[in-house]
């Protein structure tokens, strides 16, 4: 019985990650508190000469209507040398741009940073065969594993 229990635990795991992939939302832990996390992350992106457009403190604005919401920050940043030519692709990616990233404590008290997938965003505005968006990737996905990395 706990053979077929762990079976089956796998296969949800197995399941809900690609449920992530396919959705193109990807979800990094961090060991680091929320704060500290997107402290790190607005400092790396400044530091790759990204411009940090925004950050926003949801729990900060729940509180502000007498709400509670664990720990969740956004933070919007970019840089049109490489947006722009992603919107040259095609100018509806606008939408998605600048880039997101929100980094959140879970009800188990993990912290996560997770970003929309370039890929993903290239293929819901039909341009897989965009030429920027293995670059942003690789970029994007740098940024994130140096923020959590010790």
């Amino acid at each position: 019985m706990k053979v077929q229990n762990f079976a089956f635990a796998i296969a949800l795991v197995t399941a809900v990650s690609v449920a992530n992939a396919a959705d193109g939302f990807i979800q990094v832990k961090s060991d680091r508190s929320v704060k500290a996390t997107a402290d790190k992350l607005d400092d790396l992106a400044r530091q790759r000469g990204l411009t940090v457009f925004a950050r926003i403190d949801h729990a900060s604005g729940a509180a502000k209507v007498g709400k509670t919401l664990r720990p969740t920050e956004l933070l919007i940043f970019g840089n049109p040398k490489a947006g722009t030519p992603f919107m040259h692709c095609s100018q509806t990616v606008a939408i998605d741009l600048p880039l997101k990233a929100l980094v959140w404590e879970d009800e188990s008290g993990q912290v996560w940073v997770g970003y929309n997938d370039p890929a993903y965003i290239a293929e819901r505005h039909e341009i897989t065969q965009c030429p920027v968006v293995a670059n942003i990737r690789k970029a994007l996905s740098s940024l994130i594993e140096a923020t959590v990395a010790r």
